[in-house]
């Protein structure tokens, strides 16, 4: 069965344009090398200062590469965003996310430090998020040389770096280091036991990450099958059993996603836990529909995300 009928029209051509593909061990290097940073070309007169840095890691692990973002022309202190790329937890840079990290800076008014984490499965759990939690708390402890007010930091990620923005979340709630003021989950990736679902939703997962892509992506961050007991929760957020405490969250996810009901349901656990939540979730919108800009309901979820980032920071 497809579900070509319920995407949304403006966004149907565009699937014929974007190659069907499936993660895999044999096929992970092909793709790697095809997940290219933004052309220099496509950076010329934005009004965005990058720095690349290397900062200290986890202990015992390899320094941790961050691009730095600010303003060209801003007074400080400004409110800062950590950033975490997607790409299933074993694709992805930085670098491939450098035009949304620019725009985020130039529309928010905001700094942004973007971090090139370790990928799996070369670097299973924890060291993803440990990489992110090193920079986050570098980014707290250098507030002041960054021009940052680390009262107004938010943390957020799409796809797999949404997830671990969400298991970020946890980690800074239960370290009690940094307090955040704000997280953006990006139609996160935040269970593994939807691999394993006896009754998967029959309308999602068929367009560009899929149940394969899913599968071996959650088994390459976790070093085993997913789905087994005792997964941590800052590995799969929506292991989590206590929600309590966390900064109020922005999520957004297209009905067609294959992570839908797992970020309707956290949406609705954070309710429950009292976290001020808005949830959005957009008809006909398959996962990353958003990188096709002149789609109405792309227009609409560029809108609505950085609306809720410049509430979250406490931007006018």
């Amino acid at each position: 069965m497809t579900t070509r009928s319920l995407v949304h029209p403006e966004l149907d051509a565009f699937l014929d344009e974007f190659p069907a593909f499936t993660v895999s061990a044999e096929t992970l290097p092909l793709i790697r090398q095809g997940v290219l940073p933004a052309s220099p070309d496509d950076l010329l007169g934005t009004d965005v200062v990058v720095e690349d840095r290397r900062i200290a890691g986890p202990t015992g692990a390899p320094e941790v590469r961050v691009l730095v973002y600010h303003p060209a022309e801003a007074s400080t202190p400004l409110p800062g965003l950590l950033w975490i790329h997607g790409g299933g937890y074993v694709l992805g840079s930085a670098d491939a996310d450098d035009l949304l990290v620019r725009d985020f800076v130039s529309k928010v008014g905001c700094m942004a430090v973007s971090v090139d984490y370790r990928l799996a499965p070369e670097t299973p759990f924890p060291g993803p998020v440990e990489d992110c939690y090193a920079a986050l708390t570098w980014m707290h402890a250098h507030a002041e040389e960054l021009g940052l007010d680390a009262g107004r930091i938010a943390i957020g990620g799409a796809s797999a770096g949404g997830g671990l923005a969400a298991g970020l979340g946890l980690l800074a709630r239960d370290r009690g280091e940094v307090p955040l003021a704000f997280q953006l989950l990006i139609y996160p990736m935040l269970d593994d036991r939807t691999v394993t679902h006896p009754d998967p939703h029959p309308h999602v997962g068929e367009f560009v990450w899929t149940r394969e892509s899913n599968q071996f992506g959650w088994q390459s961050l976790l070093g085993h099958e997913p789905g087994l007991d005792a997964v941590s929760p800052y590995a799969a957020a929506a292991r989590a059993e206590h929600l309590a405490g966390l900064p109020p969250t922005y999520i957004n996810v297209g009905t067609l996603d294959l992570f839908l009901e797992e970020d309707l349901e956290y949406a609705r656990r954070l309710m429950r836990a009292g976290v001020p939540t808005e949830l959005h979730v957009y008809p006909g919108a398959y996962h990353g529909f958003n990188r096709f800009k002149s789609a109405s309901v792309t227009q609409s979820f560029d809108r609505d995300m950085i609306a809720a980032l410049r509430r979250g920071l406490g931007q006018p």
